[in-house]
């Protein structure tokens, strides 16, 4: 999937255990950061904003 830039979050520090993201207009690309030439989930950015606006609320 070299045609998209993938990248990690900041919060990872190392190239284990995390996701990592590609953004184009139309679509954000996440996969697996130990697996890159494996598949890789395409979501719309509405559904990708939501989901980020769940996960980082903080927890009572």
């Amino acid at each position: 999937m070299s045609e998209f830039h993938w990248q990690k979050s900041t919060y990872s520090p190392d190239a284990s255990n995390c996701i990592e993201i590609a953004h184009t207009l139309a679509a954000i690309h996440i996969r697996d950061s130990k697996n890159t030439d494996g598949p890789h989930l395409t979501v719309k950015p509405h559904a990708w904003a939501h989901f980020v606006s769940h996960t980082a609320q903080p927890k009572l």
